[in-house]
């Protein structure tokens, strides 16, 4: 309430994301907590329902969060993945409202049809669907008020240099759509979905004056910012005043493991009288958000499974980090062409466990410990020697230091990936979803490997 931006707020309603006997969180919200934050002020929905497989079994608990929501008069949001035509219905028939993981064009008009918001998202590498959901608009002439334009994550790089909304709402027009439908889409649709666009989303007597001025309409380019009746930002500059905050001091303290960490943490222990094992593995790419659930022949030296540059083969490891359990999921991935050293994060979707990406035990040890120490981050090691480092002291997710700065760190972690022989452009979102056992093909969690298709916990060894 200190900066002069409106935000509205979406209870989660999948924490944890999935069942407990998947992953470990660092907390739990259930259905009184929900219905005691439907009162809050500018709560407007229940966050993305993510537990789809929970709806459509019909476990109480959700549907419980879903009734609370709906009898409230607010919205409940959607995630539902390429869902089959039959699992789609019931999900939609609960009163989830909208989507924004459809990747496929059919998938969206799909969506509408069956009476959903469908979200256009344009985030991050990975996250990346507008150019091919957008065609529902330009090639099927829909009505477009139950379309929304949206990001999901942005990080710093794409915001300094892309933008955030604006560079939405410009893809969109790129893509052929009217500049004034584009801005509809990011404006009033989205009000009117949340139900306060009796407030915001448009320029009308009774409502707030929050609004942009425009220098060029196919461009968007803002030239002034007015939040509440008051210019902020003026050619780029913000001119606004931000109120102070102090961060509560558990909030820096999140990081807590059971014992310091080392090489042998991370051995994947096999049969020694084989020279190979067949193992599970997790194939990733930079374009898609989907892992694939691969199985590879592994080499066997003094009884531990061995990462390989040539096949490109790399160690990924979560180990819980909220409730010192000593949980360490360990895996393979491939995908990601790294050579040498490991890499840390306690960004690592949803449950945000602390996820290490390695070729090297000690390195991924030295990366582990090294985020326990400081209270989270991103790091990267070669040879035990810390190569670039980003502090994230707020919950290990969030810097307390000014965009532009996090931004020139991020960039340097961004080299230090080349420098570790990693092929991607920018691995750093890939390897945040690794962990996510809400979409699909093959997760890891800090209780090992979860199959996201049939909701399994599967075995990293194939007998």
């Amino acid at each position: 309430r200190n900066v002069p931006l409106r935000v509205y707020t979406s209870i989660p309603s999948c924490v944890p994301a999935t069942s407990p006997k998947f992953e470990t969180t660092g907390g739990n919200i259930d259905v009184e907590d929900v219905r005691e934050a439907l009162q809050w002020d500018r709560t407007v929905a229940l966050g993305e329902v993510m537990d789809y497989p929970s709806v459509l079994r019909g476990e109480e608990e959700i549907h419980a969060m879903i009734r609370e929501t709906l009898g409230s008069g607010k919205v409940v949001e959607g995630h539902a993945p390429d869902l089959s035509e039959e699992e789609l219905n019931a999900y939609i028939g609960t009163g989830v409202s909208s989507c924004h993981e459809s990747t496929r064009k059919e998938e969206g008009l799909e969506k509408l049809r069956l009476g959903m918001c469908l979200m256009i998202r344009e985030g991050f590498a990975s996250i990346k669907n507008l150019s091919e959901l957008i065609r529902v608009v330009t090639e099927e002439n829909v009505d477009t008020s139950r379309i929304c334009l949206v990001t999901d994550d942005r990080h710093p790089e794409d915001i300094i240099n892309e933008g955030h909304m604006d560079h939405v709402v410009r893809r969109a027009i790129e893509e052929g759509v009217d500049p004034i439908e584009a801005i509809q889409m990011s404006t009033i649709n989205t009000a009117t979905h949340f139900k306060v666009d009796q407030v915001v989303g448009g320029i009308a007597p009774g409502r707030f004056a929050d609004m942009v001025i425009l220098e060029d309409l196919d461009m968007i380019s803002v030239s002034e910012v007015i939040a509440d009746g008051r210019i902020v930002a003026s050619n780029g500059e913000f001119i606004g005043k931000f109120g102070s905050y102090k961060y509560p001091e558990d909030a820096k303290r999140s990081v807590k493991l059971s014992r310091k960490l080392d090489r042998h943490d991370f051995t994947v222990q096999a049969e020694q009288k084989r020279d190979t094992a067949k193992v599970r593995v997790m194939g990733v790419d930079e374009s898609s958000p989907i892992t694939e659930n691969l199985t590879e022949e592994l080499p066997i030296d003094d009884g531990s499974l061995q990462t390989s540059v040539d096949r490109d083969l790399a160690k990924v490891a979560v180990v819980e980090r909220h409730k010192k359990t000593g949980n360490i999921g360990l895996g393979f991935v491939t995908g990601f062409g790294f050579e040498e050293g490991a890499t840390a994060t306690t960004i690592a979707h949803d449950s945000h466990n602390l996820l290490i990406v390695g070729m090297d035990e000690g390195d991924m040890a030295v990366a582990a410990n090294k985020l326990a120490e400081v209270g989270g981050g991103v790091v990267t090691v070669r040879e035990g020697e810390i190569l670039r480092f980003l502090k994230l002291p707020i919950g290990g997710l969030m810097s307390d230091q000014p965009l532009e700065r996090t931004r020139e760190k991020m960039s340097k972690l961004s080299k230090s990936w080349d420098e570790l022989g990693c092929k991607m452009d920018f691995p750093f979102p890939t390897i945040v979803l690794l962990a996510l056992p809400v979409l699909p093909k093959l997760r890891i969690t800090d209780k090992g490997l979860v199959d996201t298709v049939s909701f399994e916990k599967i075995d990293l060894l194939i007998d």
